[in-house]
């Protein structure tokens, strides 16, 4: 039977590491320590870093199955935009003397493009539903984890029944079995999330309830969702800069809190109240 050939880069290099030549297998090495050298890289650089000739880069580069360097290169750079960190490591050699002023440029810039995106009545329209729904269900994965746990702690100050999911020791069936039309399910849709956070995207659209989508795949936008919040993550390192994602939870919360009302008021008022009585605080 043909073996098929791996479809990441990485997969590739490490499919045929066995059977290259030492020259071929120490810039296959030089490039597995820092793969994301060859986004940014020329083959005679790439050449110069793992000390091989410009002909040992080209015919390592047939080896993967690509035509060219040049297509060798476009194939991680995408693979970085899209996939794994590792992609994203270089040696260090390109990197600007100012770390913190490149991301604190990068985060601004991700922040302009998201807000700039941003319609004001979408997040009011949200806060409003929040307040309406039966139950509030807050889902991520992998690094939209921790910022759906965040806004979930943030709107439980004046909204009685969130759930985060998925809940420690359940499976995420057992965890919103009892998702219906009269919630609100918001989920983290982030690059690189298990193919589960997308089932449940969709199955939460067909439960009826109203779901709001906040991430950085392009590919939500085919989802039916009532709000469609699109986040800028570009990084200037391996790291995704998911400040802006952060930004819009947190907007989201404030609004929550602004608008709601009496009741709202009088929960945080009894949460106060029963801080005292703990003395937990």
């Amino acid at each position: 039977m043909k073996q098929r050939t791996p479809k990441t880069f990485m997969a590739r290099v490490r499919a045929i590491l066995p059977d290259l030549h030492p020259t071929e297998r120490r810039l296959a090495e030089a490039v597995l320590d820092f793969p994301g050298d060859m986004a940014g890289y020329s083959a005679s650089e790439i050449a110069g870093l793992a000390e091989v000739s410009n002909a040992t880069v080209s015919r390592f580069v047939r080896k993967l199955g690509y035509a060219s360097y040049d297509e060798a290169r476009k194939a991680v750079r995408e693979e970085g935009r899209t996939g794994s960190a590792l992609l994203r490591f270089g040696t260090g050699q390109n990197d600007t003397i100012n770390t913190a002023g490149r991301h604190l440029d990068q985060s601004r810039a991700n922040l302009d493009a998201t807000y700039g995106s941003l319609a004001s009545d979408e997040i009011d329209s949200l806060a409003h539903a929040l307040h309406k729904a039966r139950r509030v269900w807050l889902a991520g994965f992998r690094a939209g984890y921790p910022l759906a746990s965040y806004l979930g702690w943030q709107i439980t100050q004046v909204l009685p029944s969130v759930s985060v999911v998925p809940r420690p020791g359940e499976t995420l069936a057992e965890s919103v079995a009892t998702l219906s039309a009269d919630d609100v399910a918001i989920v983290l849709l982030l690059r690189r999330n298990p193919k589960i956070a997308w089932s449940l995207a969709e199955t939460a659209v067909d439960s009826g309830a109203q779901v709001a989508l906040i991430g950085d795949v392009p590919s939500m936008e085919a989802l039916p969702a009532r709000w469609h919040i699109t986040c800028a993550t570009t990084s200037s390192g391996p790291l995704l800069n998911h400040v802006s994602v952060m930004a819009v939870c947190n907007l989201v919360a404030a609004r929550c809190l602004e608008v709601s009302g009496p009741s709202g008021r009088k929960r945080m008022g009894d949460i106060e109240d029963m801080h005292e009585r703990l003395a937990e605080l």
